[in-house]
């Protein structure tokens, strides 16, 4: 036999507000729990996105990052390449240049031996101006007149012949003059070409 049946009206009125209460109850605590679950749920959605956004802004941002250095980094290789092909160019030149100018120095050195040789064979002889207003004769002490030259009335000069070991000395003197001078030359040449 049923229960509710056999209870006063009362009491199954009682028992069926409990029971609806019970339901309520159990509903509103379900549904409470519920809303509870769905939203740490949709919390948790959030925050994976959030998260998966700001990883992926990283990893752009990295990305992008990893470019730059890679631009950077082309751009100092293709720079050091320039420089180094200039720096090639600049010692091809500085060569250049060291060559022609020892052609130059020995050019001069055998020019001056040669002059050196015919001076000690007496081939050749040194000769210098003579002030003629400090002799009283034109052909005393040694002093040697020049021919006059071809179209001209007027004779040459007074000039006296040196010894041939104080031409070797003058020769030796003006050879280590020259010498200076294309060293001087070729230091200043090489100053000027690296500071182009």
């Amino acid at each position: 036999m049923n229960v509710m049946a056999a209870a006063p009206f009362n009491e199954r009125l009682g028992l069926l507000a409990l029971a609806l209460a019970l339901a309520l109850a159990v509903g509103l605590w379900v549904g409470w729990r519920g809303a509870w679950v769905w939203q740490s749920n949709d919390y948790g959605q959030r925050l994976s996105d959030q998260a998966s956004n700001y990883v992926r802004q990283l990893a752009d941002k990295d990305r992008a990052h990893g470019l730059e250095r890679e631009m950077a980094a082309a751009a100092a290789l293709e720079q050091l390449a320039g420089q180094k092909s200039q720096r090639y160019a600049l010692e091809q030149r500085l060569q250049e240049q060291d060559r022609a100018h020892w052609k130059e120095m020995s050019d001069a050195k055998q020019t001056q031996d040669r002059l050196r040789d015919r001076l000690a064979t007496a081939d050749l002889r040194l000769s210098v101006l003579v002030d003629t207003g400090a002799f009283a004769a034109p052909g005393c002490v040694g002093g040697v007149r020049e021919t006059a030259s071809t179209g001209s009335m007027v004779h040459g000069v007074v000039r006296a012949k040196l010894d041939t070991a104080h031409a070797q000395r003058i020769v030796a003197i003006t050879n280590y003059g020259d010498r200076g001078l294309i060293a001087l030359k070729a230091c200043q040449a090489y100053v000027r070409e690296v500071t182009r």
